[in-house]
């Protein structure tokens, strides 16, 4: 399909069905490596049935624990099987009241985050931030691209909680800093979402550069007001108006869409609904560096003593264990 002349002409969808080429791709090939392994150890023990060899039978051992892990991995997958756990994800985090305090931690978020999709594989971009006055973000917005993104990603939505020694705080004191993390589906172009163009106040404003992040010089970031919702979204790292425009409607669409299935979600079942929504704002994970070091799950218990290589984006096993407890 992507050798046709017109593929092309639509790059939004032409890159849509690219991914979703890849992601299938990447499952055949899966697949296809276990039974290549599966036929190798038969082979093997064949021959060892012929012939002892204890280097040979070693290699055999190694191969078949590979592969029953490979195996472990492809059913573990099989628990992504949401409504939208195949997509690519949208992850906004925010900082919660303490100041610099928590804009830090919210940077220390980000950093965390882009550290695990890079372990993943996954593909990531910041599309806005607010800046802290002082030091790390206020809010910042990312896009993850990549095999079951939102499926992995969305049980880290929550309050994250920190507990350290401040580095900005000269008696060295012990503070608590919070950050908010919201997870949305990048839903496909085929899921309809009504937007009426009148219910939208459109606002550009000079990029900025915190983090790295490409600087313009000219007013063509975008911010969009949905009025009767009152969403607000904005993307400023793209290099043109018309992109961050675009961008930004893809961020609305997806949050509009998330306000929609919550509704529908209340209107099943109102005290579930409640539920939801107590879970919603409340703290899934402590990060704690001092007194002691660990990284504790609520929602599961699962402790991590190694808080350094959690927040080095070292969360594999955070998910899995959420995901497991869903099940």
């Amino acid at each position: 399909m992507s050798a046709q002349p017109d593929f092309w002409n639509d790059a939004q969808d032409a890159s849509r069905i690219s991914q979703e080429q890849n992601n299938l791709t990447a499952e055949l090939d899966c697949h296809q490596n276990i039974q290549q392994s599966l036929d190798d150890v038969a082979a093997t023990l064949e021959l060892l049935a012929e012939v002892e060899d204890e280097a040979l039978l070693g290699e055999a051992e190694q191969q078949l624990s590979q592969t029953e892990q490979a195996i472990a991995d492809l059913e573990f997958q099989r628990m992504l099987s949401g409504p939208h756990d195949d997509s690519d994800a949208i992850l906004q985090i925010n900082a919660g009241a303490g100041g610099t305090e928590s804009c830090d931690w919210a940077e220390m978020l980000l950093r965390m985050f882009r550290r695990y999709c890079e372990r993943m594989g996954f593909t990531h971009q910041v599309i806005d931030f607010t800046a802290g006055d002082q030091a790390g973000f206020r809010s910042v917005t990312l896009t993850v691209n990549g095999q079951h993104a939102y499926g992995y990603l969305k049980g880290e939505m929550g309050v994250h909680r920190l507990v350290r020694i401040s580095p900005f705080d000269s008696s060295k004191r012990r503070h608590t800093s919070f950050a908010s993390v919201f997870v949305f589906p990048d839903i496909e172009d085929s899921i309809e979402v009504e937007i009426n163009p009148v219910d939208l106040r459109i606002d550009t404003f000079r990029s900025s550069g915190a983090g790295g992040q490409h600087v313009n010089n000219t007013d063509s970031a975008v911010i969009i007001t949905h009025e009767p919702t009152g969403i607000v979204v904005a993307c400023q790292n793209q290099r043109s108006q018309h992109q961050n425009k675009d961008m930004a409607m893809k961020l609305l669409k997806a949050k509009l869409y998330e306000l929609e299935q919550k509704k529908q979600r209340e209107a099943r079942d109102k005290v579930e609904a409640e539920k939801q929504e107590n879970a919603w704002g409340s703290q899934i994970r402590s990060y704690v560096l001092h007194p002691y070091r660990m990284v504790k799950d609520h929602r599961t218990d699962y402790e991590q003593g190694n808080a350094d290589a959690v927040l080095d984006g070292e969360l594999e096993e955070f998910v899995r264990r959420n995901l497991l407890q869903q099940v």
